[in-house]
């Protein structure tokens, strides 16, 4: 860690600040720090309240931060899932607001994204990731919100910031990204072709397959492979090969019971 500031509450002034929620910060250094969290824009730092002490850590600084679960959260990811978006948009749009640079945000845009996009109000939907990439850009490409962000632009026909933000996310990307970007890979190629059947054996290939074999390890399985399966059944249903559309389903319902993908 290159600098710690500590700084008592009394006369501190921090210009746009959010958050001040329960969380712990990981620095660098493998130093951890709990207590009330918020994000200050003006000095690119968290901010963590102890008592009366006030500890400022640098965004470069931090390994990892640890922010708890908003009040509601569950319950509006829930109704997205569901099919009930409409219902949920305000929660998120509170957390969203609420939890700015403080990686709630960025879950909270994705189900709202998600909530938008199914509304048919896909701009809506972009102006939600829009508005938390332009404090934090590396959400177009890495974590939860990107794929929302793909979506969006994919809805509205904006290919040539998808194909950047894609080739950014095979590149850049964690690996959750990263395989999230194949599947959309495969939701555009089918696209592109009408579902024709070459546009679904590429779609397989190039897209789809790939999760379902490669991207099965404990930190991605359950966030990827329940998409990945249903749409590659979806594939070789199209392809007139049953049986393996067959296989798809029964590992999808298998292996990932509770996922909504499954219940479709």
């Amino acid at each position: 860690m290159r600098k710690l500031t500590v700084l008592l509450m009394a006369g501190m002034a921090c210009a746009a600040v959010f958050g001040d929620v329960p969380g712990s910060i990981t620095t660098t250094s493998a130093e951890t720090h709990k207590g009330n969290i918020r994000w200050s824009t003006r000095d690119k730092a968290y901010v963590v309240t102890k008592g009366n002490i006030e500890l400022e850590v640098k965004e470069a600084d931090v390994d990892a931060l640890d922010i708890d679960k908003p009040a509601g959260f569950d319950a509006a990811a829930d109704q997205v899932q569901k099919g009930q978006g409409a219902a949920a948009i305000p929660a998120l749009q509170k957390i969203a607001n609420d939890y700015q640079h403080l990686y709630w945000d960025k879950v909270a845009g994705r189900y709202l994204a998600e909530a938008y996009i199914a509304a048919g109000k896909a701009e809506d939907a972009l102006k939600t990731c829009q508005g938390i990439i332009s404090g934090e850009p590396t959400a177009a490409y890495k974590g939860e919100l990107a794929p929302a962000y793909w979506n969006a632009l994919l809805a509205l026909n904006k290919t040539s910031a998808l194909e950047a933000a894609l080739s950014k996310a095979a590149k850049s990307g964690d690996r959750f990204s990263s395989g999230a970007a194949l599947i959309l890979r495969g939701d555009i190629i089918l696209k592109a072709g009408n579902e024709s059947n070459d546009a679904a054996k590429k779609a397989l290939t190039d897209g789809y397959l790939r999760v379902v074999y490669l991207y099965n390890d404990a930190g991605v399985a359950a966030r990827l492979q329940p998409e990945a399966l249903y749409k590659a059944a979806h594939c070789f249903e199209k392809l007139g090969q049953s049986g393996r559309a067959d296989s798809m389903r029964t590992t999808l319902k298998k292996s990932y019971a509770s996922s909504p993908w499954a219940a479709k």
